[in-house]
């Protein structure tokens, strides 16, 4: 195997046997990272999986710190990792768990053609949705730098989005206020300028990088556009609530590991 195929594997095994694994960084460099990414997703949608949209990684200052990277990064959504407000989820399919609260956008329309601002990528936005976005390394303790996450599908796990739609000509969204709360008590604050200035510039990021990468955004995608605030770690039987100012409130539960 190239040293492609090899990060792959590494991190494939990881999340089939739930046992984290070292950090791919010695294996391959950053110009490779999306390719390892790939590699994983092609196999995971050979075995049945189908693409859903993108998250976007990596967009607030507090998370970037958190984490010790530099610069965002985005990963692919898949049916599975896709739960209802509410949900109890399943924490056995994780590892070392995160959560982040995010302004979700769901695509009316292809972004194929840019150049893309908050603007265009706004006209293509159906509706936006308050979600819940739970991150999880595969590579031991979270020790990644931006090559180890972007090729461990920026570190994806899975993802609730709120009941609540609402049309962007409804909201402002560099505007919104986000609390998030474990277990009853506030854990996590921020505001959507908190990420990337605008939830909206971070879709416009993202929509110029999957057309430079040959993959551009279509309409039905569902878009993750990045914490609000610091991500708080959680575990079994833990009870995440977050609220976004306009966008309404989402909910989940961690269920028991089995």
């Amino acid at each position: 195997m190239d040293e492609v195929e090899l990060a792959a594997e590494r991190l494939a095994t990881a999340a089939r046997d739930k046992i984290t694994c070292a950090p791919v960084r010695d294996l391959v460099g950053e110009d490779l990272a999306y390719a390892v990414q790939s590699h994983n997703i092609r196999a995971r949608v050979a075995s049945g999986a189908r693409v859903v949209g993108r998250k976007i990684g990596l967009t607030s200052p507090a998370v970037r710190r958190q984490l010790g990277v530099g610069q965002p990064d985005f990963g692919v959504l898949l049916d599975d990792m896709a739960f209802e407000d509410g949900a109890v989820l399943p924490t056995h399919r994780l590892l070392q768990p995160r959560v982040e609260a995010e302004v979700a956008f769901v695509l009316a329309a292809d972004l194929t053609t840019g150049p893309f601002d908050e603007q265009t990528v706004g006209q293509a936005v159906v509706y936006a949705q308050a979600a819940l976005e739970i991150v999880d390394s595969r590579v031991e303790n979270w020790d990644i730098t931006f090559t180890d996450t972007v090729a461990d599908n920026a570190s994806a796990g899975l993802y609730v989005l709120g009941e609540e739609r609402t049309k962007l000509a409804d909201v402002v969204t560099r505007d919104v206020a986000m609390t998030l709360s474990l277990n009853g008590e506030q854990s996590s604050a921020g505001t959507g300028a908190d990420c990337m200035g605008d939830p909206l510039t971070a879709l416009a990021w993202l929509a110029t990088t999957a057309v430079e990468l040959g993959d551009p955004l279509k309409a039905g995608d569902v878009v993750l556009s990045g914490a609000l605030g610091p991500v708080v770690p959680v575990s079994a039987d833990d009870e995440v609530e977050a609220t976004i100012s306009g966008l309404g409130t989402v909910r989940a539960t961690f269920g028991r590991r089995s």
